[in-house]
C-alpha cells in the first residue's frame, strides 16, 4: 500500500519511505540447509506512524488518519522514527529477533534519532507469496514504555534466516508458551 502523505497545520508530512519495496537476502549455506537467495516484498502497516485512539483522548479531526480499513491517530514520534524502518528491515538478518506467544516476531533497535537509548519495537511477519517470493509487513513499530505492555515475559531468540527458511518451504514455526 503506498500511503498518502499527511497534512497537519499545511506542513506536509512524506510516507514515501514507507511505500512497499522488493528486498533480496542472500542467506549463506546452514549445517545441512544450502546457500538460498530470498526475494522479499516489504511492505508497512499504517501503526507504523499512527496510534490507537484511546478512549480518554479527545484528538483534533486534523490529526486523524484515515486508511482503508480504519481511522486512527497520527503520531508524530512514530512517523519520525518510521523513518529508520527501511534500513531496520534490510539489515534485519543481522539483528536479534524474537518469536512472541502470538506468533509474531519483533526486533528492537535501541538509539531513536537523537542517540538515545530506547526500545524501538518492529514487529513483523512473513509469509510466502508465491512464485518464488516471500512478504515482510511491518505491522508496528513504536517505543516500549508505560503505555505499551511488554511481550517480552513470553518470547523466544529466533533468527531472521530460520524464518525466511521456514516461510519459504512451508513450515510453521512454534510460538513460545
Amino acid at each position: 500500500m503506498k500511503w498518502i502523505d499527511f497534512e497537519y497545520n499545511g506542513e506536509i508530512l512524506d510516507l514515501s519511505h514507507l511505500h512497499p519495496f522488493s528486498w533480496f537476502l542472500l542467506q549463506d549455506k546452514e549445517g545441512k540447509h544450502p546457500a538460498r537467495k530470498y526475494s522479499f516484498n516489504v511492505e508497512f502497516s499504517m501503526h507504523c506512524f499512527t496510534k490507537q485512539l484511546l478512549p480518554a483522548e479527545n484528538p483534533s479531526a486534523s490529526l486523524i488518519y484515515r486508511g482503508p480499513k480504519e481511522e486512527r491517530v497520527f503520531c508524530f514520534e512514530r512517523y519520525e522514527l518510521s523513518r529508520q524502518l527501511p534500513a531496520i528491515i534490510m539489515n534485519i538478518d543481522k539483528s536479534v529477533c524474537w518469536h512472541t506467544h502470538h506468533g509474531h516476531f519483533f526486533t528492537i533497535e535501541l538509539q531513536n534519532r537523537q542517540g538515545v537509548n530506547v526500545e524501538y519495537e518492529v514487529y513483523f511477519d512473513v509469509y510466502k507469496s508465491g512464485k518464488g517470493w516471500l512478504t515482510l509487513i511491518v505491522k508496528s513499530a513504536y517505543i516500549r514504555d508505560a503505555q505499551h505492555g511488554t511481550t517480552q515475559p513470553r518470547k523466544r531468540k529466533i533468527r531472521f534466516g530460520v524464518i525466511a527458511r521456514n516461510r519459504f518451504e512451508g513450515k510453521k514455526l512454534r510460538p513460545p508458551r
